[in-house]
């Protein structure tokens, strides 16, 4: 999938059950909103029900680490 770049959500969940994985729509909802906050991804609305996934080559901004008080 990261060959080309972009998938839709119905893709990616063809895929994941294609390869034995059991993944509900919920699932791979909470898996997307991570890997967004992480900058790996890019989500855009194509239709009221298809959202357009985008693989970004580099995280757009350092993950920052939450400081422990001493």
């Amino acid at each position: 999938m990261k060959e080309k770049k972009s998938a839709t959500d119905d893709e990616l969940m063809e895929a994941l059950n294609k390869n034995g994985n059991k993944c509900s729509p919920d699932e791979l909802d909470k898996l997307l909103m991570q890997l967004e906050i992480l900058g790996l991804i890019t989500i855009r609305w194509v239709s009221k029900d298809k959202r357009r996934v985008e693989f970004q080559e580099k995280p757009t901004e350092e993950p920052r680490m939450p400081r422990i008080s001493e």
